[in-house]
């Protein structure tokens, strides 16, 4: 069969390379960026700090707070940790596990200016929660690297470990952006700020001895671990104002307290459930409540219901 004859011209077009359309090459640039990076922890801290408002903002406010790394077994960190010795403080790269989402916008504890954005701040909550912390080292065993100066929480994943180098990494005068509008001088401001003082009533004392007893909380550490670091309203460390004095929730419990200069005086301690909320349900942390309403019978209005389990 005779084929039709090409239009004059045809073949020379069809020989001509045809120009990426530039959708295509949009599409192409947006699945690159949208494909995942794979990041797999070289290991897990293990410290003393179990919950987020026990942890301090940064290595500097828990000087001389023990940890230790483990790396993961089988695959060749012994090797990795070679030479690492000598070095008197290292990076640790971690990943913020406690973390769901982000915001675009954080309120610092060290602002007095309202929300920053959150990448002009240290806070984790962050697209990537990638933290950084540089420790001291304090020693290797095997695949453990004990280290000091520690601010991050029990079973953090390490995703990895360099060494600070000092001449490098340190920049003592470099501007501070919005800390130093926080001072008059212009100067940043110290830190770690000078802990507060903690003092518990005895009231304080028999109800949180007793909730020791009762309870697997350390009701008293956390008690501690978090007005050292200031009293003031913050949602992060779920503190708030009351009509008369301040209330610190710290899991299912709620502790008052007042603040007379840099001290604050825990007066005492109330169940966080409310009284409909104790009167029925198995839940066998409710027992423990109950047993604690009837031997201290509720000081006023009730608490708001627990919203941190």
């Amino acid at each position: 069969m005779k084929q039709p004859a090409r239009a004059a011209g045809s073949r020379d077009r069809e020989s001509i390379p045809r120009k990426t359309p530039a959708t295509a090459v949009v599409t192409a640039a947006a699945q690159a960026a949208s494909a995942r990076l794979v990041i797999d922890p070289i290991g897990y801290v293990r410290s003393s700090f179990l919950a987020k408002v026990e942890a301090g903002r940064q290595p500097a406010a828990v000087r001389g707070a023990a940890a230790r790394i483990e790396l993961l077994p089988g695959r060749h960190f012994e090797h990795a940790l070679e030479d690492l010795i000598g070095w008197e403080r290292l990076w640790v790269i971690f990943w913020f596990h406690h973390n769901n989402g982000w915001r675009p916008k954080v309120l610092p504890p060290r602002s007095t200016t309202g929300r920053k954005g959150v990448f002009a701040t240290r806070a984790p909550h962050r697209p990537n929660p990638i933290g950084l912390s540089a420790v001291r080292l304090v020693g290797i065993e095997g695949l453990t690297v004990h280290i000091e100066d520690a601010d991050m929480l029990d079973g953090t994943p390490v995703l990895d470990i360099k060494p600070y180098v000092a001449y490098t990494d340190s920049h003592p005068g470099a501007a501070s952006g919005w800390l130093a509008a926080a001072t008059t001088d212009g100067a940043p401001p110290p830190d770690p700020q000078p802990a507060w003082r903690v003092a518990l009533e005895p009231l304080a004392q028999e109800q949180v001895a007793w909730i020791g007893e009762h309870d697997t909380l350390d009701l008293a550490g956390r008690i501690v671990s978090t007005l050292t670091l200031g009293p003031e309203p913050h949602p992060y460390r779920r503190i708030r104002r009351l009509p008369e004095g301040m209330l610190l929730a710290v899991k299912d419990w709620r502790v008052k307290f007042s603040v007379r200069g840099r001290e604050a005086r825990v007066l005492r301690i109330d169940s966080g459930y409310r009284t409909a909320q104790l009167a029925g349900g198995a839940d066998p942390a409710l027992e423990v409540h109950r047993a604690f309403v009837a031997r201290w019978p509720r000081s006023g209005r009730p608490s708001p219901a627990p919203d941190e389990r």
